[in-house]
């Protein structure tokens, strides 16, 4: 992390084969047990290809940057929206890009879009976050 930012400043970070143990060790983590995000027979008789990530495991890949950017400890926003699946062998790429940085009596605010896009260049999830240093 650094403390000082400019508008277009950007930082990435990459995770490579993402795999069904990742989804079962958020399951476990998160609570989240839902059977299609790591139960393939299942995932097929729901219609789905092959089981997927939960959308908080992806939003949590983007977390990852956007706490190594701009630093937990001054986070105040941080919004996603997803926009598409991850599904095991995905490579996951997130761009946390600065784009505003203004001074205000809270601190120095410092504003963000976030982005993860896969292998094929699709995004899978983007959104935003705030901080004050």
């Amino acid at each position: 992390m650094t403390d000082e930012f400019t508008v277009g400043d950007s930082f990435e970070h990459t995770v490579e084969d993402v795999g069904r143990t990742d989804f079962v060790k958020y399951a476990g983590a998160s609570g989240d047990f839902n059977p299609i995000h790591y139960n393939e027979p299942h995932a097929k008789q729901a219609g789905y290809d092959s089981v997927f990530g939960q959308g908080m495991f992806t939003a949590g890949v983007a977390s990852r940057s956007v706490r190594e950017a701009l630093g937990l400890q001054y986070l105040d926003e941080y919004q996603t929206r997803f926009n598409a699946q991850v599904w095991p062998g995905d490579t996951l790429s997130t761009t946390v890009e600065i784009t505003a940085v203004s001074e205000t009596d809270e601190g120095t605010r410092v504003e963000a879009d976030v982005t993860v896009i896969n292998q094929d260049g699709e995004k899978v999830v983007t959104g935003s976050a705030v901080a004050f240093l």
